[in-house]
Formats: C-alpha cells, structure tokens, sequence
C-alpha cells in the first residue's frame, strides 16, 4: 500500500493507494496534521506528500517515519511526472496543482481543464501536448460566503446547497441564490475565456473538491467530478518515481 497526503490550506486529505486506485481515503482539519495526524493500522510500503502549507511537511514527514517507518517523498516539478511543464517559474506550482495536472493527463486525457472547488477556485490548464501551462485562481465558494457573514450585521452564516428558486423569498434564499447561481457564472464566465486560448480539440473540463458536485450538478461546461483527482495524482507520480 502506499500513503497519499494532500496538505492543504483547510483539510488534509489522505489515501491508501495500491498500484492501480486509491482504496480508502479520510481527512482531517490541516492544523492538527502537524499535531495529530490521524493514520489508519496498515502496511504501507512506501508515501508521498504534496502540501500547500510548507510548515507542516515535516512534523508530516516525521508523523509518517514513527508510524511507518518510511521515508515519504515529497511532490514538486523536479520529479518525474509523465506531463511536461511550461510554466516561467514552475517552482511557483501548488503540489495539489501539480497533482491535479498528472492526474488531468493520465487519467482524462489532454487537452483538459481542471476545477478545483477548494479554499480557493483554481483551474489548472493542460494543453493537447499534454502540458501544464498555467491557470486562473479565484476565491472559494465558502471563502466568498464566510466573508458576507463576517462583514455584515445582519447576514447569517451560510449552509451552502441548491437554492429552491432565483428570487429569494427570505435572507437565506436570496444568499443561496447569489452563492450557487452566482458562482456558476464565474466559473462558466473564466471557462469561456480560457477555452478561447486553447484552439483545436475541446478540452474535457474536470471537477474536483469540497463543491464539485453542487455547483457542476448544474453546469453543463464541467463534464465529470473526480473526488479523488489529487489523490490519484500523488499516487501516479510516487509509482512513476518508485
């Protein structure tokens, strides 16, 4: 088995990996990675770890040496990932990017757009070469939301989901209808945009992350949900580098 963990700015996610899918994955808060990390018993061969927060890849490391006595190895652009890169500074690249492009590649084929509806909208672009040539990076859906309850007086705290209609008939539908409606417009809006700077075959649009489902069950543009597209990254760079 091998360990996937994807640190992120929020949660954490982790996966038990064999050579051919990921088998079980969990997560937690990514403040207690650092402290608590929560393994599950298994015989794990071999991890990798991408991270977003660089102050939580060692105690990571060091949780993942005590428990399973291996040395996990950690994601960026210098390994082999089966795509090419061309980017100016691809130092710059979120390991959960980077993933995300691997497993946009492998497992979608290119060309392909990826939509990760995570603490931040980010789109990760992979052009017909099969490389990743950039992207876009917007706020969150819970990010957007949590700052209207923050900043007002009057505005409730948000339980995100499909509102019943586009004219609210209370405080919370009418936030439902701007949160849901409204962010398919930006997402449908920076789609439009980047596909006309990708000519030739139609890039398949993937989506991934907390909100993928919610917000593609109405939007035509994105043509699946892969939950586990970070995940099944990690997993084909570590078996590509092992």
């Amino acid at each position: 088995m091998i360990l996937l963990v994807d640190i992120g700015n929020t949660n954490t996610h982790l996966g038990l990996a064999n050579e051919k899918r990921v088998v079980r994955c969990w997560e937690f808060s990514t403040r207690d990675a650092a402290r608590r990390p929560r393994f599950v018993r298994a015989k794990v061969e071999g991890a990798i770890i991408g991270s977003v927060v660089p102050a939580a890849v060692g105690p990571m490391r060091r949780a993942i040496r005590r428990a399973y006595g291996v040395e996990p190895l950690l994601l960026s652009h210098k390994l082999d990932l089966g795509i090419g890169v061309r980017f100016p500074r691809p130092e710059q690249i979120g390991a959960d990017r980077l993933a995300n492009a691997v497993s946009l590649a492998h497992r979608h084929g290119a060309p392909a757009i990826g939509v990760a509806f995570g603490t931040a909208l980010v789109f990760d672009i992979i052009s017909r070469r099969a490389e990743y040539v950039g992207g876009v990076i917007a706020p969150g859906l819970a990010a957007m939301t949590d700052y209207l309850y923050q900043k007002t007086a009057l505005l409730p705290k948000l339980s995100l989901r499909e509102p019943r209609r586009a004219i609210g008939k209370s405080t919370i539908e009418a936030m439902e209808t701007g949160a849901i409606i409204g962010y398919r417009g930006l997402v449908r809006e920076i789609l439009t945009a980047v596909r006309r700077e990708m000519p030739g075959k139609p890039p398949v649009v993937v989506g991934t992350g907390a909100y993928a489902k919610l917000i593609a069950a109405k939007l035509p543009e994105i043509g699946c949900v892969d939950e586990n597209l970070t995940l099944e990254g990690l997993r084909i760079v570590y078996l590509r580098n092992h």
